[in-house]
Parts: structure tokens; sequence; C-alpha cells
């Protein structure tokens, strides 16, 4: 990922204090030196920028390089009308690096510090205009001592990227959707028009043709690929194994020639439904959601390129007791949250395949659900908790046990979900935080309710 990393400043101080300056641009560089520790392309700008013209070339060259959002950084005050303008007039994300140097600052700190360290009214005065004009950004305030101020902000810029990947997001939908259910179902233009999601939809044989195009040579390769991480059961039927894996790597193909971001396939009628090449999909980061939900897809799709351990999931079942709520589905999960090595069983009935099932890790994150209401779209988020066990009675299932950490109970959080219209397909996102996540809401301009 990319950011812009923007110095405010104030041109008086390069006449009254000239001394100032070497030693914010130590600290300016030590704060980009973090940004590129955890991975970050950072765009620098050629100096600190004091007046208009200068923050108008600094956008300019952030946009140029294509950075996924503008980082900001106070240097010192600076006034808020000459950033502004240049600010709100792009369409790059703005996050707000809200820092200074010096730890402490009380009774008996030198005096001397105060010009270094008094950028936050800067702060104050530029968010302040930039609340008046509209402009949607996020904050990340604190000592880099003290927190991890900067992963906050690294966290605010994946939920940037993750909103713009939904615009142009392609999501290709194999054999239509579950008939008679409603609440993901949304007309394709509609969702073409709010977010410029494109939906492709393809019949169930596109699969059976694209199945009989991988070479024996590719299905072997990634037979052993498998054979390396999962555990194959005495018995397992290998030739039946195979033949999962050649309409698997015939859906792969497909989603490549199509550069769809995201899919979802419907049980009803594939009758051979590679859940397991579903499951490696999210994990290459392709969007997923069961039962012809191009709408839930395409937004697990967009949170995986800004977090890669989001994975689609369906409350199955509640455990009143223990304020605990067990999730699964037929065979998809993101293989990147896997707490065992997924296991190989054949899945009969409804359809003839094979499943590589797992145990989702234990970690925190936040319970993402996107639904329809009667004017506009809903983005509902809960802080949560998955928990993680050593050992469970479901070796045969996808299985996870989430726990809500606002609400009272189980039966709130269920409550409070479908008094928000929320749909039975949601997503799990780890390592993130709401805050973060809001942010991707109001970049979409969603209304955002925290459960």
């Amino acid at each position: 990922m990319k950011i812009g990393l923007l110095p405010l400043y104030i041109d008086i101080y390069d006449i009254s204090s000239p001394h100032v300056r070497p030693r914010m641009q130590a600290f300016y560089e030590r704060i980009a030196a973090d940004f590129e520790g955890r991975g970050f392309n950072v765009v620098r700008t050629a100096d600190f920028c004091r007046i208009r013209s200068e923050f108008e070339e600094a956008v300019d060259l952030f946009e140029k390089e294509k950075t996924d959002a503008i980082v900001t950084v106070h240097m010192a005050y600076s006034p808020s009308l000459e950033a502004v303008g240049a600010l709100c007039r792009t369409k790059l994300p703005v996050v707000v690096l809200d820092t200074t140097e010096t730890l402490n600052f009380t009774n008996e700190q030198d005096p001397g510090e105060i010009m270094y360290n008094h950028g936050i009214h800067g702060v104050m005065d530029m968010c302040s205009m930039l609340a008046r004009r509209g402009k949607p950004y996020a904050i990340a305030a604190g000592h880099m001592s003290l927190t991890d101020v900067v992963g906050e902000a690294c966290g605010y810029v994946r939920a940037a990227v993750a909103a713009r990947s939904l615009r142009g997001m392609r999501v290709g939908l194999f054999g239509g959707s579950f008939p008679g259910m409603g609440d993901f179902s949304v007309e394709p233009s509609e969702l073409r028009d709010r977010f410029g999601i494109e939906i492709t939809n393809l019949s169930a044989d596109i699969l059976t043709r694209y199945a009989g195009e991988p070479e024996n040579s590719d299905v072997e390769k990634e037979l052993a690929l498998d054979r390396e991480r999962f555990d194959f059961p005495d018995g397992t039927d290998i030739d039946g194994y195979r033949r999962s894996l050649t309409v698997g790597l015939g859906l792969r193909r497909c989603i490549e020639d199509n550069g769809f971001g995201a899919f979802s396939v419907n049980f009803r009628s594939v009758k051979e439904l590679p859940f397991v090449e579903c499951c490696k999909a999210m994990e290459r980061g392709i969007g997923y959601a069961g039962e012809g939900d191009g709408l839930t897809s395409a937004f697990v799709g967009a949170l995986l390129r800004g977090f890669p351990e989001t994975n689609f999931i369906e409350i199955f079942c509640p455990d009143w007791e223990n304020g605990m709520l067990f999730l699964s589905h037929m065979g998809e999960m993101n293989y990147r949250i896997a707490d065992n090595r997924p296991q190989v069983a054949y899945k009969g009935g409804f359809v003839d395949t094979y499943c590589a099932y797992a145990r989702m890790k234990g970690g925190s994150g936040v319970f993402v659900n996107v639904s329809r209401g009667q004017s506009d779209y809903k983005l509902l988020l809960a802080p949560a908790r998955m928990l993680g066990f050593q050992s469970d009675n479901f070796p045969a299932s996808i299985r996870g046990w989430m726990k809500p950490e606002k609400a009272a109970s189980t039966a709130e959080f269920l409550k409070e979900l479908s008094m928000n219209g929320a749909t039975h397909h949601s997503a799990f996102v780890y390592g993130t935080t709401v805050d973060e996540l809001r942010f991707f809401g109001a970049l979409l301009g969603l209304e955002t309710v925290v459960i």
C-alpha cells in the first residue's frame, strides 16, 4: 500500500525560527520510516507545505503517484485555509496522524519545547474545516512510544483501500441465487449505480466447460500442494477428490479470465460445487458469499483488499448460556484464519463434492453486515472475539465460536441485528477495529450502526 505523507507547517516560522526546521524534519523522517517498516510505500513531499500552492502541488504529486490515501502530520500549527481546498478537491482519503515528538508536557517542561509540539491545534483547525465541507477523514491520535498510533493510521489506510476497491468490483454469480432468499437480493443495476459493482450472471454450465480445460499435470500439482497442508483420512477417495479439484481449477480459471474480484456459487444449481476452491479463493483475496449473494461477496472482496484475514460467515446456532454464537456454512472459509489443518471429507446430499473443513482461529476483530434498507444501504458493525479452542466435536464442519463484546447477551445481540435489518450473510474481519471500519463506511456514504 502507498501513502502520501503530508507535513503541514507555517511560513512565518521559517522567518522567525529557522532553527526549528532540522529537528522537525528528523521527526517527519522518523514517522515515514515507521510506516515503511510496516510495509507501506511512503511518498514524501519535496518540503514542508506552508501555503496554498505548496499544498496543491503536494496533492497533485500524491495523485500522480497513485497513493491510496493522504496521511497528514502537523509539524506545527498550520492555518487550515492553506490546505483544506486541496484536501477537499481530491478523491484521495485523508487520515490525520495527530502526534507530537515530546512525550510529557508538565509544569517542569522546557518552554522551548512549545515550538516542537503545538501542532494539535492545527489539527483541530483543519478537521473543523474538513467536517464543515463534508470531507470524510479519520484520526489516529497519541504518542508513538505510548500507543501504536502509526499502526492505527495504517488501519485507516487499509479501510480506505477496501472502500475504494468496491468501485469497479466485478462479481461473478454462478447458477443464479437461491430461490426465495430475499435479504441479499438487490438489482444488479442498483449495485452498479450505488457502488460501481458490476454483476455478471453465469449459468452453471460454464463451470462444466471450464472443468474440462485444466491439464492433468495442474490437477496433480494442486493435489500435491493440498497433501502438504490438508489431512486426508484413511479411505479418502483420491480419484473423487481429483474430480473436485478439476472443477475447482476450472472455477479459478473462469475467475481469472473474467477479472472477478468476488463471486458466489448457488449450490441449488451447481451440483459439483468446488468448496475447497471457494476457500482458496478467499485465501488469495477474492471475495465470496454463498447462495448467489452478490452484495455480500462484493463487500467481502473489498474488505479482503485491506484486511486479508476477512472471512465470509453465517450465524448458525446461538449459545444462550455462554453468550456465544456458533458460525458455520456448507464448506467455505478463508484458510488464512484456519486454526488447524483442514480435514478432507466428502460432502454428499445437496452437493457432490469434497470439502476441507477447519476451525476458525481465536482472535479479536469486527463482525460486519451489509443490508439494503428502505432508502439506502446500512453497515452494521460489532466488536467481537473469535474464541480459540484446542479441540471440538465438529471435525466435518466449517466452525467458529464468536462472542460479541458490547452486547449484554446473545439474545440482545441477535435482537439488535434483526431490528437493524441484518441479512443472514456476514463477514468477520480479524485484526481491525470498529473505528477503522466506521471510516470504511463513511467513505462509501453508508449509514453505520455499531452493536
